[in-house]
């Protein structure tokens, strides 16, 4: 028998993977809807406490209510006015939509049913990878992308690996991000600590779109209640923020850190580059300031729109990127 098990089974109507590790007492969840991380429950004093706050059931899975745990591809974050020029062409994403109904988050892949390429364990790790082709042309987006994206549980914890290849015949605009929350103790947030390794924060406007041009860089310096580059209290603080110009330890993994003192339980969500939206989860539909989502994002919110993005999310004819990040525990 291996230490590590994957399996297929269900929640109500929806297929989910379980991923095991039978000798390190953790077990993860993922629905093929969305490929959304379910639950990230590990052994604490003698019995499974769930990290992940995620979707709840099969309702759920199907309504995203707070995109938790959300693949966000082709795009993290928001577009401005659902609207971006690419190569000289500006694109409608919401074609003959008007006024405060414009709105474009969160890429494409939200309410899409992944094929399941592999679901492997062994001694060293449970692995599953889950796969679309649905990002296809359409109004304000004429790029085919395909998308896989690999959860990983091993001794390490929890790795995500991705793959975006463009699959078309044209430049496409094209960049991933994670939108996970996560849920320490069963009280609220004000008691943890939180740690950002950035020295900027990207400044929005009431939309959470990014300012223009240089405008939207501030050293942290300049806005102390949001610097967490020392780990500090959240307490009263509103958060729904990116941060960029992060700094990584010595092993290139860029952490930021997630602490509940009460209990000594934390965990680190790494990345290997891009930037951090940070959110206290203030404008939920429930659990108002339960969990805080931690979003390792490849680059900023409305990156199509902003010309010092460009190189960045540019993906050629038949090109494929990668993006890592994950997620580890410290149970002391």
């Amino acid at each position: 028998m291996t230490r590590y098990t994957a399996e297929s089974t269900r929640l109500g109507e929806q297929e989910i993977v379980v991923l095991t590790d039978g000798s390190g007492h953790r077990r993860l969840r993922i629905a093929r809807h969305g490929a959304v991380l379910l639950g990230f429950e590990v052994l604490r004093n003698g019995a499974m406490q769930d990290l992940a706050d995620g979707y709840r059931d099969a309702d759920e899975i199907v309504r995203r209510p707070g995109s938790r745990f959300a693949i966000m591809v082709p795009f993290a974050g928001r577009i401005g006015a659902a609207r971006y020029r690419f190569d000289g062409q500006l694109q409608d994403l919401q074609p003959g939509v008007t006024g405060p109904e414009r709105a474009s988050r969160h890429g494409f892949v939200r309410g899409v049913d992944f094929s399941i390429d592999t679901l492997h364990a062994d001694d060293d790790g449970a692995r599953v990878t889950l796969s679309t082709a649905a990002i296809r042309p359409q109004p304000g987006y004429p790029h085919a992308i395909d998308l896989s994206v690999s959860f990983i549980l091993d001794a390490k914890g929890l790795t995500l690996e991705t793959l975006m290849r463009n699959v078309g015949n044209q430049a496409a605009p094209c960049f991933f991000g994670w939108h996970p929350y996560f849920r320490l103790s069963t009280g609220g947030i004000e008691d943890w600590q939180l740690q950002i390794p950035a020295q900027t924060l990207i400044r929005t406007d009431a939309q959470l779109i990014p300012l223009a041009g240089a405008a939207a860089y501030v050293p942290l310096d300049d806005v102390p209640a949001l610097d967490f580059r020392e780990p500090r209290r959240i307490g009263d603080a509103i958060i729904d923020q990116e941060y960029r110009d992060l700094d990584a330890d010595p092993d290139g993994r860029i952490r930021t850190r997630l602490r509940d003192p009460a209990s000594g339980l934390g965990i680190a969500v790494w990345q290997q580059h891009g930037v951090m939206h940070a959110f206290t989860a203030d404008t939920v539909s429930r659990d108002v300031r339960r969990a805080v989502a931690l979003e390792p994002m490849e680059c900023m919110a409305d990156a199509f729109s902003r010309p010092d993005c460009a190189a960045a999310i540019r993906l050629l004819p038949g090109a494929e990127r990668r993006f890592r990040c994950g997620v580890e525990v410290d149970p002391s």
